[in-house]
């Protein structure tokens, strides 16, 4: 990323779509109807998953090679800019300190590294963080629930309690893995993980 200072500022529009049957031509329409001219040698567009980080992105490597000080970034929604909140804001706040504005059509055209524009991340952060925890306790009331109704966490087994005595009788009599697991119709692991098991008991 260069830091010498143009004299007009110039406007780059990075794009995403997360599949390839998507296209980025709406989001460039959009950002054109809203006002911001962009040549097609300053417009960024790539097919990466949005769970992706901003950082891990080829389109968006190359973005950072071509901006120097002053220049513009415009994105039509805040998901472009990273995987997730905080993702979002670290990027802001990377192009920020190198005198990089970045403007977001979804928030009304707004300057994220303006005054105004960080207090706006600083609630969508907020937020996302809050809807974790709440996610994360939410998970352990279920987890909790559950185990105090004596429900079986985990993966279920892949054979009863019967049927792995019958692995183990099998397996004493000296069959072998492979013809165990075809006659109990599971996999050859499974014999595998009761065997083991049965000698870590011993």
């Amino acid at each position: 990323m260069s830091t010498s200072a143009s004299s007009t500022p110039r406007v780059f529009a990075y794009c995403r779509v997360s599949t390839s049957d998507q296209t980025t031509s709406n989001q460039l329409q959009e950002i054109a109807g809203a006002g911001f001219e962009v040549s097609p040698r300053r417009a960024i567009t790539e097919t990466v998953s949005g769970s992706v980080a901003a950082s891990e992105r080829p389109g968006w490597a190359s973005l950072l090679a071509k901006l120097e000080a002053g220049d513009v970034v415009v994105v039509t929604k805040l998901d472009r800019l990273g995987r997730n909140a905080m993702d979002v804001r670290t990027t802001v706040d990377t192009l920020a300190a190198e005198g990089i504005r970045v403007y977001c059509l979804a928030l009304g055209g707004m300057d994220l590294t303006s005054p105004a524009g960080r207090m706006t991340m600083g609630v969508i952060a907020a937020v996302a963080e809050f809807e974790k925890d709440l996610l994360i306790e939410r998970t352990q009331a279920g987890l909790t629930r559950a185990k105090a109704e004596g429900k079986s966490l985990g993966r279920p087994k892949s054979l009863t309690d019967e049927e792995t005595q019958e692995v183990l009788r099998r397996l004493a009599a000296g069959e072998a893995v492979a013809a165990i697991a075809r006659a109990m119709g599971t996999s050859r692991q499974t014999v595998m993980r009761i065997r083991q098991g049965n000698l870590e008991a011993v």
